[in-house]
This record gives structure tokens, sequence and C-alpha cells, in this order.
């Protein structure tokens, strides 16, 4: 177990295998982009205070929150309150691709999370959402109509509780191509502990929204359970999963999932010398993380998105799963960061979260290109 007050400690970054430099941002495309969106009339590259290389492939974003890459190296983002989807060419266009339905933001809640099914082109996602009555799971199919038509649409999984906060909103297809949603207890901790309820969850569906084969209770979509609010998922090689946690007052946290193992909230926040409940495998302060998304990348390690810290983590990982003390990268240079995800070239994307809670600076919000020196 790592110290719960993570401290920083210089180490070499480890080249991402075929790192290339994009050399163009989206230029906006008129009647097709945000509001906020727009020509920047080139990239933007410049070093990290630690080395790291960063270009802004994008600006414009308004409160983005969910990223996908898909095969052909274009991106999709949503935007959390707007409810739209772009569709992002890395040197290219930015193009509005739908605005998703029935969409009603406040708070912490809206559009958030995307996921592309295994061989689709992005035509057909699944999208979390924040409705008038829950937080639902909808697959949206924008083939045939254009962006500023209402795009068929699916309801895959509901009654999820939604709140101001909490909402959680990160869904991902694992390694079994089976939909894992990710949620939150809905500022209601004991709802976590609730076997009944949705909230507080780590669910493992089938692409119609059924319990998938295999889960704990194989009439339950229930996965893992005592979660606070859960909004980053991946798995490593080794098909292990790892999810980034918002914890309260003193610790965020980093766990690795079981299959129906309880993860202690309310009862813990961090550490628990409980029975019944598993630890986390790494924490930190809330001023340090609030982690939002959460990336394997090339390199086997972790990388996670921190809000309130305003900084990239990068957990180095062993092999077999051990954990190693994390780096800190652009701690306060881009301000909150919301998602983290592999890129087309083995570099990281990142996007950026300040046009809702942080101080927006001209551009913002962003989408970052992260590449690592060679050693």
């Amino acid at each position: 177990m790592l110290p719960s007050d993570v401290r920083t400690r210089p180490r070499p970054w480890l080249q991402l295998l075929g790192a290339t430099a994009l050399t163009a941002v989206v230029a906006g495309c008129s009647g097709d982009t945000s509001a906020q969106g727009g020509d920047d009339g080139g990239s933007s590259e410049q070093s990290s205070a630690d080395g790291t290389q960063v270009t802004t492939l994008a600006e414009g974003f308004d409160v983005p929150w969910g990223l996908v890459v898909l095969e052909d190296g274009d991106a999709l983002v949503s935007e959390r309150d707007s409810a739209q989807v772009y569709r992002q060419q890395p040197g290219g266009e930015r193009k509005l691709v739908t605005t998703v339905p029935d969409v009603e933001p406040g708070g912490e809640g809206g559009l958030l999370g995307l996921a592309v099914p295994p061989g689709e082109d992005g035509g057909t996602f699944l999208a979390y959402i924040t409705t008038a009555q829950d937080n639902r799971v909808v697959e949206v199919d924008t083939s045939g109509v254009e962006s500023d038509e209402e795009p068929a649409t699916r309801v895959v999984l509901d009654g999820i509780p939604k709140a101001g906060n909490h909402n959680g909103g990160r869904i991902a297809f694992g390694p079994d191509e089976h939909l894992y949603v990710t949620t939150g207890d809905a500022s209601d901790g004991a709802s976590a502990q609730d076997p009944d309820s949705l909230g507080g969850k780590i669910l493992r569906i089938t692409a119609d929204g059924e319990p998938a084969p295999d889960n704990p209770d194989p009439d339950s979509p229930v996965f893992s359970l005592g979660h606070r609010n859960v909004q980053g998922v991946d798995w490593d090689s080794s098909g292990r999963m790892w999810v980034s946690e918002f914890g309260q007052n003193d610790l965020d946290e980093v766990n690795q999932i079981e299959p129906g193992q309880n993860y202690g909230w309310p009862e813990c926040e961090g550490p628990c010398d409980q029975d019944g409940f598993t630890d986390p495998a790494l924490t930190w302060s809330t001023s340090e993380a609030s982690p939002s998304g959460l990336t394997v990348g090339p390199d086997g390690d972790i990388y996670v998105a921190a809000l309130r810290g305003e900084s990239l983590w990068h957990v180095p990982m062993s092999q077999d799963g051990e954990l190693s003390e994390p780096e800190r990268l652009l701690e306060s240079e881009f301000g909150r960061l919301r998602s983290v995800v592999n890129g087309p070239d083995e570099q990281l994307w990142v996007l950026t979260n300040n046009t809702s809670r942080g101080e927006p600076e001209e551009g913002d919000d962003r989408l970052l290109e992260v590449t690592r020196p060679s050693d």
C-alpha cells in the first residue's frame, strides 16, 4: 500500500513508442462547430515544465466530458451541457455529429461518457446521459440523419439514480466485449451498499442491457459495489480492471476491480480495517487529485486525469499489477483535466475541463496530445 498522501518524486519519462506530433489543430466548419469553436490557425506545441511535449489538437469545446478514439484516428467528444457530440479529425475539421435528445443537464449531470461498440465506426455509439427522471445509457444511431436532425435512440439501461453531483458517467466495453457502466451514489451514500440500487456501483451488461453472463448475481447488472463516484475505467494487458474514484474529504482512490467485491463506501474512505471490504490499490489526498478519466497507457502504466489537482498522474505499474509511487505531470499548466485515453499513434489524448468550475483561458476547453521524450 502506498502512502495515503502521495508526494511526487522526480523520475525519468519512458518513451511512448511510435509517438509523433500532429501538425494541425481542428478548424471549425461553418454550421458544424460549437458556438465556442473556431479556427485557431495552426497547431500549438509546447514543452511542459516536467519535460512532456504537449500539442493542442483542438480548442473551443464547452464543458467536454466523454472522449473516444475511433479506428480511423478521429475522436468523438461529448459536451456535457449542450448534449452535443463532435467528431474531431486530427489535422482537419471538427464536425457536429448530433445533439443527443432527452438530456437534462444540471450540476454534474448531462451528456457524460461515450462508448463505441466493437467494429463500429462511430455512426452508432452509446452515451451515458442524465434525463429528467434518471441517469441512463442509450444507444444513438446517427446513420441517415443530418446533424440538425434528431437521431434514432434506444434505451439500453435506465433507472440509475441521478442528483446534482455524484452521477458517475463513464462507460466502456471491456476485453469480454460487455459494457461496463460506472455510477455514483447520487449523494445517497447508503445506496452504494444496497444491492438493489444501481447507484454507487460498477455495472456489467450486454449490448441489450441485460445482466452479463457470469455476473456475481446472474439476475443483476451489479459487478461491484461500495463506490462513491467512479469516473475512470480501463483494463491492462493481463485483463485486470482499474478504476479511479472520488473520495469525500480525505482520500481519492485507484481500485483494482474484482467481481462481487465491496469497496467500502460509505463505511470507509480509503483503506478500511473492517472485514468484507476491499482496500484501494492507491490513494491521494483530495486536494491533489479529484480523479476523473483513467487509462492504461501503451507503456503499461496507469494515467489519471485530475480535476481539482489540475494534473495528469502517471502511476507506474509492474507486470504483476503492483503500483509504484505516482509522478505528477502537467501540474497547474492546463487547469482541470477530465479525460485521458490512448491516442491513435500511442500518445495520450487529454481533455481539459475549465469551462465549468475552472478558470478558462483563451482557447479552453482543449484536446491535448501528450508525448513523452526519450530518456
